[in-house]
């Protein structure tokens, strides 16, 4: 018996590369719509661009599924609310939602300065958060 999730409409936050994206990728294989959200930042969480999400959509819509791009910060609840209605006008639903959305302070603990932790916490921990 194969996975399937035909039907089924999926948020994959940071999926504009890495896990994300091949996450987005296996969702949409198996029939997921997929809203590719990618804020399109550095691995430092640095700048912005929603080009690495469309490339994904393109990837998807190229295979034969159905994906849209959503360059919205997790860090903001706001832009979050208009993700989802996004999905929700698009299809609507929301079935599944991978909070994968991270950035690299590349230091150990001790060495990092505490605004750089909290810039962490607020794309790992908050941004969990607010998409939930």
């Amino acid at each position: 018996m194969s996975i399937t999730f035909k039907g089924q409409v999926a948020i994959v936050t940071g999926a504009g590369n890495g896990l994300g994206r091949l996450h987005a990728l296996a969702l949409a294989a198996r029939g997921a719509r997929v809203v590719v959200n990618d804020l399109g930042g550095a691995r430092d969480g640095s700048g912005a661009s929603i080009g690495a999400a469309e490339a994904v959509v393109q990837e998807i819509v190229r295979a034969g599924g159905e994906a849209i791009a959503s360059g919205a910060s997790v860090t903001d609840f706001d832009a979050v609310q208009a993700m989802v209605a996004q999905a929700m006008d698009a299809w609507g639903r929301v079935d599944v939602l991978v909070n994968n959305a991270g950035i690299l302070r590349d230091r150990s603990f001790a060495k990092m300065e505490l605004t750089d932790f909290r810039v962490v916490l607020d794309v790992h921990l908050m941004g969990a958060v607010h998409c939930t």
